[in-house]
């Protein structure tokens, strides 16, 4: 379910992200290609490697310029025109990428790297043409890139008897709760629940465990775990 645990815990508890590991989109402008390559990526080092990559594919193009936002809290923002007058080319991308709306009055894209190859058309585009150029080539391919969102879910043991762990696990589910995964011990089943990391779900959830339990089952909380989740 959930592909790794995050610590220090960061402030944001849910965000959003590319839904696949790679998004490719074109667009010509008076005859220059920009080549946009969207990469989900989770630290710098993927980032410039991912870079890297590209200028090995891409050798015969005249610019890389790349821009990428990384983190939960999108603390980690870095920009590089490659060769374009300064500030046409990396900030435009970045800034394309952080003020993305995910949903109506939500900026939260993160973990995402953008890298635009262009292969000059021959045709000068000017300091405006360039920046107008390099925010298009990244909006247009996060138009079309799929996405999900990102939550940090804080997962919660529930140690039950044998007996009655099977019908708790179907009403929780039926309930609507998210399981993880379940052990046995000796003496008792562990039923494991995600759950989203904040207080008041926390506080809701060990209320309708009491009352499907008769007073019975404890929620545990443990560690925190990212998962993805689909964006409906």
């Amino acid at each position: 379910m959930a592909d790794d645990a995050v610590s220090p815990e960061s402030r944001a508890t849910a965000y959003t992200t590319l839904a696949g590991p790679e998004f490719r989109h074109e667009i010509d402008v008076k005859r220059s290609r920009f080549i946009t390559v969207l990469h989900r990526t989770a630290d710098e080092d993927s980032a410039r490697s991912v870079l890297a990559g590209l200028r090995r594919e891409f050798h015969d193009a005249r610019h890389h310029c790349s821009a990428f936002v990384l983190g939960p809290d999108r603390d980690v923002q870095r920009s590089n025109d490659d060769g374009e007058p300064s500030g046409t080319a990396g900030i435009p991308m970045l800034e394309a990428l952080l003020k993305r709306e995910t949903a109506p009055g939500v900026t939260d894209l993160s973990d995402t790297t953008a890298v635009v190859v262009r292969y000059f058309g021959g045709i000068l585009l000017g300091a405006g043409g360039l920046v107008r150029a390099y925010s298009e080539s990244v909006s247009s391919a996060l138009d079309r890139a799929p996405r999900v969102q990102r939550r940090r879910l804080r997962i919660c043991a529930v140690p039950v008897p044998h007996t009655a762990a099977g019908r708790l696990e179907n009403e929780l589910r039926a309930a609507g709760y998210v399981m993880a995964e379940t052990s046995y011990e000796a003496q008792t089943t562990v039923l494991r629940l995600a759950l989203p990391d904040d207080p008041a779900g926390l506080a809701e959830a060990g209320e309708r465990l009491a009352a499907l339990s008769a007073g019975r089952a404890v929620l545990l909380p443990g560690e925190t775990e990212w998962t993805d989740v689909p964006i409906s």
